[in-house]
């Protein structure tokens, strides 16, 4: 059976959270869905815990705008979903994904949850789940997905070192608002954490209010990589 979903997770040393995420997965393999991982050249043992985890393996230039359309390039199915290696997924999330999609096509997100405890961290998730069902924006913790048509005909992922999910949003919008589902990614707090949760909101509201008004992603990924 051909599969009907193609899932696609960009790596770069990942290996402390792919396995989690790709045994995840493999109830969606045994349905006959497809699950490819696009290595960006990883140091660890990303690959080597991904062998036999997945139906495509392949290699691409660092960049995760990069490396996934290279995985939906190789994509046997009609939908698409973009999924970071930190994601955990709610039960079965896949099912979500396909009622989403058919029959009327279009693309959706789900809501985002952080993985740490600190009680400022749900006022930020909140924020991001409710910024994004008011703009029609999602960014790539949120699971992006899309018909493998409609993400064809806005031509992909901009090879952005910075904002590609930002400006995919965008021309996605353009076309058709997206379907906001209310179950839970859970993504890693990490970021958040080592850097400090009010530091990290007040970068990356700077960023993309940059962004809005025309900064260069690669100026706006310096400034991004400098206070990492």
């Amino acid at each position: 059976m051909a599969a009907q979903l193609s899932v696609i997770i960009p790596t770069l040393n990942e290996a402390g959270c792919i396995g989690q995420l790709l045994r995840q997965l493999q109830a969606l393999r045994a349905e006959g869905h497809e699950l490819i991982l696009v290595d960006g050249g990883s140091g660890d043992e990303t690959v080597a815990l991904a062998a036999g985890l997945v139906d495509q393996l392949l290699s691409a230039p660092a960049g995760r705008a990069r490396q996934m359309n290279v995985g939906a390039q190789a994509a046997r199915g009609r939908w698409l979903w973009f999924l970071h290696a930190d994601s955990q997924l709610p039960d079965r999330a896949w099912h979500r994904v396909i009622e989403a999609l058919q029959p009327a096509g279009g693309w959706g997100r789900f809501d985002v949850r952080l993985s740490g405890d600190r009680p400022l961290l749900r006022l930020v998730e909140q924020l991001m789940n409710w910024r994004s069902r008011l703009t029609g924006m999602a960014t790539g913790d949120q699971g992006v997905f899309v018909t493998r048509a409609l993400f064809e005909k806005i031509g992909g992922f901009a090879e952005l070192p910075l904002m590609e999910d930002i400006d995919l949003s965008r021309r996605l919008k353009r076309v058709q608002r997206p379907k906001c589902l209310r179950e839970t990614l859970t993504t890693s707090s990490r970021r958040w954490e080592q850097r400090g949760v009010l530091r990290t909101i007040v970068l990356m509201w700077a960023l993309r209010l940059a962004f809005f008004f025309g900064v260069s992603p690669a100026r706006l990924a310096t400034r991004y990589d400098q206070r990492a």
